[in-house]
């Protein structure tokens, strides 16, 4: 028996619209990692790249259960000597609210070549506005 490994879409990915109103974060983000990763897919292979695009909106009105508003801290360091930053979920929300889902999915996908490929085809935005509407986005219920 042959084994057969699916084609690389190369430019023919779907672009998929995912709104993330009252969505939870954590639930919401394994899908997207999934979706990106062609795991959706019955002809996901590891070892080739399927998955498709995904773009997020709205991911200011993200919900967080709990006590992770306050509690939940997101740290970078610099590189240099007491070059930890931390900040807050809260604070995050506020500053960049995009960067809570995309560090969500980041840490769900594998760390290596192929997990900072995928990480590309995420577009995640604040609002309710996008600049892909020419890519013609299939909205999608997650």
């Amino acid at each position: 028996m042959k084994t057969t490994l699916p084609e690389n879409p190369g430019t023919k990915r779907a672009w998929l619209l995912v709104d993330a109103t009252d969505k939870t974060l954590g639930r919401l983000a394994v899908k997207i990692a999934n979706i990106l990763r062609g795991k959706d897919k019955p002809t996901f292979s590891p070892q080739v790249d399927t998955g498709s695009f995904v773009i997020v909106i709205n991911a200011d009105k993200i919900r967080l259960t709990g006590r992770k508003e306050e509690q939940k801290i997101y740290e970078r360091y610099s590189g240099y000597r007491s070059g930890l930053k931390e900040m807050t979920a809260a604070a995050l929300r506020e500053r960049h609210p995009e960067r809570l889902i995309t560090l969500a999915v980041r840490g769900m996908l594998p760390k290596n070549a192929m997990g900072r490929k995928v990480i590309k085809r995420l577009k995640v935005y604040a609002g309710a506005d996008h600049p892909h509407q020419a890519q013609t986005p299939q909205a999608v219920e997650l």
